[in-house]
């Protein structure tokens, strides 16, 4: 587990930059794609949802009972039908690309401006991780092209 700090424009940040983005979500899809066929199952798409436990139950001290087979199956096929835009049975990787930026960003409202702790696993990967990674990434280049800046600017007045 790793802790980051973030809030909504981290996740913007990391979803506006195309190719950081693509490539992130490319190798969770590959990742999903158990069989190799360049698609997503219903099953490898239920399998990734299923990995996340959270149906599991209620929650930590809650009353409240696990949802119900048929209910839990219900919510994985809407989720997958969300997934596949084009409804030929499987989720291509412009489909899943589409999606998941389409959570991220909503994700990305969700937290808003003010900056949050998060717990995030790092042995997966996580996008949330990937974001705080692309934005730290960032903001070092920022400071290494000022002191570069800065040390030109030194020199040339000498």
């Amino acid at each position: 587990m790793s802790v980051v700090i973030l809030d909504g424009s981290t996740v913007r940040g990391f979803v506006a930059d195309d190719d950081a983005f693509a490539r992130s979500v490319d190798a969770r899809f590959e990742a999903l794609d158990a069989n190799g066929d360049g698609v997503l199952s219903r099953a490898e798409l239920r399998r990734a949802l299923e990995s996340f436990r959270l149906l599991d139950g209620a929650g930590f001290g809650s009353a409240e009972p696990a949802p119900l087979p048929a209910e839990v199956s219900a919510l994985y096929d809407s989720v997958f039908e969300q997934f596949d835009a084009d409804h030929s049975g499987a989720v291509d990787r412009a489909e899943f690309r589409d999606q998941m930026r389409r959570i991220m960003l909503a994700v990305a409202d969700g937290l808003g401006s003010q900056p949050l702790q998060v717990a995030v696993d790092d042995e997966g990967g996580s996008f949330l991780l990937e974001a705080a990674e692309h934005e730290a990434a960032s903001i070092a280049a920022k400071i290494d092209a000022q002191r570069a800046a800065d040390a030109a600017a030194a020199a040339d007045a000498k």
